[in-house]
């Protein structure tokens, strides 16, 4: 009886669970397949509109283009628990040829990217452009698993509900494999 019980009550339980969220995002139009922000071995600034945060980011790399890559973003305007923002910066840059792990400073979510490709280095510097709320942003964060386990495979990665941000990011450099 208790599993018959269980067999009934889970779906129920899953539907309630994730109506519970603020929100849900379905797939993002980053534009035509055509649009990313950058070409190939060439700088980019992208923002996100004020009151805005990255949400999603897709990349494909390149060897024969100088083991670059295309960006893409999406935004979405942030949840309203956190209020308005009150200011936004430019973090320091991290360079390029290094392995860097970055963190928008004082509670800030990540509103833009700007990017420099060094030819020299096959590699690009990054610097966050970061915005911090009214509503302070919960601390419990984490590194996700959803990044390119070998430098060169594409990226889709999107935040699926309204109370996951992105606060920074990491990275790895190798020299052979540039």
């Amino acid at each position: 009886m208790d599993l018959i019980l269980l067999c009934v009550f889970l779906p129920l339980v899953t539907v309630a669970w994730g109506q519970y969220g603020d929100y849900y995002y379905g797939p993002y139009n980053y534009g035509d397949n055509d649009e990313w922000v950058n070409v190939y071995r060439q700088g980019f600034n992208f923002q996100c509109p004020h009151g805005q945060v990255i949400v999603a980011v897709r990349s494909v790399f390149n060897k024969k283009e100088g083991s670059d890559r295309l960006w893409n973003y999406a935004c979405m305007p942030a949840a309203q628990s956190l209020g308005e923002p009150t200011e936004c910066w430019w973090e320091e840059i991290n360079r390029a040829g290094t392995e860097w792990y970055q963190t928008c400073s004082n509670n800030g979510l990540v509103a833009g990217f700007q990017s420099q490709y060094f030819p020299s280095l096959l590699d690009r510097e990054w610097q966050f452009y970061c915005c911090r709320y009214n509503r302070r942003c919960p601390y419990s964060c984490w590194l996700t698993t959803e990044y390119p386990g070998h430098y060169g495979e594409d990226m889709d990665m999107m935040m699926y509900t309204y109370d996951h941000y992105i606060r920074g990011a990491t990275t790895t450099f190798s020299a052979v494999d540039r």
